[in-house]
């Protein structure tokens, strides 16, 4: 899927946005800047020659900024004495330098039209996502109808069974999809930061859209593991660049958010809950400002909670039937272990041995009285290769090799 484009807005009024905000990012854009020409800092605002023209012609009435020389026929600019007090006034105000922020409307369309409901998945795909991760088609069945859905899921079960492993290769049926993100949001004069480089994936080189406010991105695949803290689901305010960054959620929408180690954040189960309640629902959520104003977004984005702690005694009834989907990854058998282990071995270079593998699964259950973790092949091989590699010989995949590598692995019975 490929967004439809944006096109540059042609005037102020097209952006969405006043004008004294656009006049602002100017003039602090230049003060950081020293000198610049109008198409560069068009460049730095992500606004068309026509509008930086007439943000420049209002902006040197006010004997803001001066003409400095040309580029050709294009004006070379700085700010002015005044311009440049100005400009520390607004910084006072906010320290925002960038891309012009979009409006909220604007947001909203964008992200209702880029629904996560849209990705492409069926059978087939889905196949192609986990082609070499071993489950029960039952299993891929579930996974595939709650990712169709766009509502949440609750991956839960034993240490070790595979839960984050298969909550982040759901990511595969999002990444041929590309969508907009805003570099920032504007709401009643308030900037909001949207567009992460850390966790944003960028199509570079690409020019299906052209209004430069907004970046092309692989649909986003984020994860918040044991970090987690209730102040990653709210706006956040940055007292010193008096701007916010928007939630994880909000940085996530249009794609898929993993919650992984569900119940071991910094913030307990219920007050994530107590959150998110109305959003998984209703799909919408409210963001609070400092000074308690609140703004209604779309939560429109696949939300995975993996756990090995048991749901029922984690939250309450009311939040489990929130979750449509609930899908237990449960101990291999062993059939499933040895398939696991032939993907291992190809991919760590080792010879696939079944009676080598046969002997690992009945130390695991005679001598270490575990039961059989989708996690033990990958493991006890990849000690099996670190001790050949101190060694320096080739790893070899015997009853040896298999003897030496679950004694260092497992505790001692």
């Amino acid at each position: 899927m490929t967004p439809r484009p944006i096109h540059a807005p042609k005037s102020i009024d097209e952006t969405g946005v006043r004008r004294n905000l656009l006049e602002d990012l100017a003039l602090k854009t230049l003060y950081f800047e020293g000198e610049l020409s109008l198409h560069e800092l068009g460049h730095r605002i992500g606004l068309t020659p026509r509008i930086v023209e007439d943000l420049f012609q209002r902006l040197r009435r006010e004997q803001l900024c001066q003409v400095t020389g040309m580029d050709g026929n294009i004006h070379r600019i700085t700010a002015t004495s005044g311009g440049k007090a100005r400009a520390l006034e607004l910084l006072s105000q906010n320290h925002y330098v960038g891309p012009a922020p979009v409006s909220l409307d604007d947001y909203v369309k964008r992200v209702l039209e880029q629904d996560v409901g849209e990705v492409e998945v069926t059978p087939a795909e889905m196949e192609r996502a986990f082609e070499d991760l071993v489950m029960d088609p039952e299993m891929l069945n579930q996974l595939g109808t709650a990712v169709r859905s766009g509502r949440a899921v609750f991956l839960y079960g034993p240490t070790g069974t595979g839960k984050s492993y298969i909550a982040e290769t759901l990511a595969r049926l999002f990444e041929r999809d590309q969508i907009l993100v805003p570099h920032a949001v504007e709401v009643d004069g308030q900037i909001i930061t949207v567009y992460d480089p850390a966790l944003h994936q960028a199509v570079e080189g690409s020019h299906n859209h052209h209004d430069p406010r907004w970046q092309l991105c692989r649909r986003p695949c984020l994860l918040a593991g044991g970090e987690m803290s209730i102040e990653m689901v709210d706006l956040q305010f940055n007292p010193v660049t008096k701007f916010y960054t928007a939630p994880i959620q909000m940085k996530a929408n249009n794609g898929l958010l993993i919650v992984d180690d569900f119940g071991r954040q910094r913030m307990s189960p219920e007050e994530l809950l107590n959150r998110w309640v109305v959003p998984l629902e209703r799909r919408i959520d409210f963001l609070s400002f400092a000074g308690g104003k609140k703004v209604e977004i779309p939560f429109n984005l696949f939300v995975v909670f993996a756990t090995n702690l048991d749901p029922a005694k984690m939250v309450d009834e009311a939040f489990l039937r929130r979750i449509q989907t609930k899908i237990k990854v449960d101990f291999v058998r062993p059939d499933q272990f040895h398939e696991i282990s032939r993907g291992v071995c190809r991919q760590t270079g080792l010879t696939y041995d079944g009676d080598a593998v046969e002997g690992i699964i009945r130390m695991i259950a005679d001598e270490y009285k575990e039961p059989l973790r989708a996690c033990y092949p990958r493991d006890i091989m990849q000690q099996i290769v670190w001790a050949a590699q101190y060694a320096q010989r080739e790893p070899v995949l015997d009853g040896e090799s298999v003897t030496m590598a679950c004694r260092n692995y497992f505790l001692a019975p």
